[in-house]
């Protein structure tokens, strides 16, 4: 997990190199229901020992070049080859995509799984780089070694997903999302919106660890949430790492995302103690970032559910039934955010529906803006119920808010002038609203 980037900082430069996908015509809006897939099918166990053979494995490449596998040093580039082989020899197709920062040339590791519907990408992946002072066991070969296998469990359990399967490994996201932003932005728009959702692993075997859950979207929350609960583990919901890894590059575009997290060097609760056992008072990971970060750093039983989790997730959402779009309703008018001023709105007339709005309203928010942290967003329904989407917040560096969110408005009725509420709380930044849309 990276170091959070203070606010203003200059941006690292990237050099995009060819994307990996060709441009499609983007989908229409309303499209009729398709046939319903299969049920999901159960994922098999992920065997602990499998995982933990591939962290011994980055270890041995750290080892081998000067302690550790960070960007720009052979120790990466050795980790790239080292999980491309496993999965050439499993059947998948590979391509190792380049970009260069910091005077280096860096690489993402990007890996499909033959069938599925190409116009349904279900996506997972860890970023594979460590920091400079350490072999980046926990940080981030726990989640690297968690993707791992359990793509070679599909290949082995022979997986014929009803959606595209696709794995990715990220380069320099400990130096600022360097790999995956890159990824992201070479990937035509219509290829963005053929993505259902990233699920994002990253530090999923912490040695005091917690059990948490990314809340960005809620379906996908809920496939975790469901997970920890058959297992009798209570969770928490992910604020620690927010926006400091690989998800927040996907997010940003507007893909849904999720994932799991076991806590880096914030402080265990005496009552996230009393709940999953460890040491209160003591960090999740006291060698976070650190040379101390090996293959000792790990806790197994919660790399052992992670793992287990993140095959859950893949085999939940990608056999299971493909859920066909709704209706939208759109404005795509702009609307000019006043500096540091007043809240401005934008109006979506919705009309001849019945009953009321869904339990998992979709708002797709594309606003153009040259620091997203001033920014506060909410919807505002026909009654004037205010929905917050989006707080401000001074850690929060990045340009344009192009998300969507997940808002349970089921005691709202559904037809009437809903409003986008959007307000600039502070000086020196300018933007407006592109557009954003309702989907019922």
């Amino acid at each position: 997990m990276k170091i959070s980037v203070p606010r203003r900082t200059a941006a690292v430069a990237v050099m995009a190199l060819a994307g990996l996908l060709s441009t499609a015509a983007p989908a229409a809006i309303a499209q009729p229901a398709a046939a319903p897939a299969k049920a999901a099918l159960a994922a098999p166990d992920i065997p602990l020992a499998n995982v933990k053979a591939h962290l011994s494995q980055f270890q041995s490449i750290a080892t081998a070049n000067g302690g550790n596998r960070a960007h720009g040093r052979p120790g990466y580039r050795a980790s790239i080859d080292y999980v491309k082989a496993k999965l050439d020899a499993a059947g998948y197709t590979t391509t190792v995509q380049q970009f260069t920062t910091s005077g280096a040339i860096g690489y993402n590791l990007i890996a499909e799984w033959p069938g599925g519907d190409p116009n349904q990408v279900l996506m997972a992946g860890a970023h594979l780089d460590s920091v400079a002072s350490g072999a980046g066991i926990n940080d981030n070969g726990s989640g690297s070694a968690g993707v791992l296998e359990t793509a070679l469990a599909v290949s082995r359990a022979g997986l014929q997903p009803t959606k595209k399967l696709r794995f990715g490994w990220w380069g320099a996201e400990e130096l600022g999302l360097i790999g995956s932003r890159h990824y992201v932005s070479s990937l035509p728009t219509a290829e963005r919106t053929k993505i259902s959702g990233y699920l994002n692993f990253d530090m999923i075997g912490s040695p005091n660890p917690g059990y948490f859950v990314y809340d960005d979207n809620v379906a996908l929350e809920k496939v975790f949430k469901d997970y920890f609960s058959g297992l009798g583990v209570p969770t928490e919901i992910e604020t620690e790492g927010d926006g400091r890894s690989d998800h927040a590059s996907f997010k940003n575009v507007g893909i849904a995302v999720g994932g799991l997290f076991t806590g880096a060097g914030r402080l265990k609760t005496a009552a996230q103690a009393q709940k999953w056992g460890g040491t209160s008072g003591q960090a999740f990971d006291r060698c976070y970032h650190s040379a101390c970060d090996t293959t000792a750093n790990i806790n197994d039983t919660a790399l052992d559910r992670n793992s287990d989790a993140i095959a859950h997730s893949i085999w939940t959402l990608a056999t299971g039934t493909t859920v066909p779009p709704g209706t939208t309703y759109e404005n795509t008018a702009n609307v000019t955010i006043p500096d540091n001023g007043a809240a401005v709105t934008s109006t979506v007339t919705v009309s001849g529906r019945t009953g009321n709005a869904p339990a998992a309203l979709a708002v797709g928010v594309d606003i153009k803006h040259t620091w997203r942290g001033d920014l506060v967003i909410d919807l505002v329904a026909p009654d004037g119920s205010a929905y917050r989407l989006k707080n401000s917040s001074a850690n929060d560096s990045a340009d344009n808010v192009i998300a969507n969110y997940t808002v349970n408005a089921s005691s709202e009725p559904a037809n009437g002038d809903w409003k986008l509420r959007v307000q600039d709380i502070a000086a020196n930044d300018t933007g407006f609203i592109d557009s954003w849309k309702l989907t019922f």
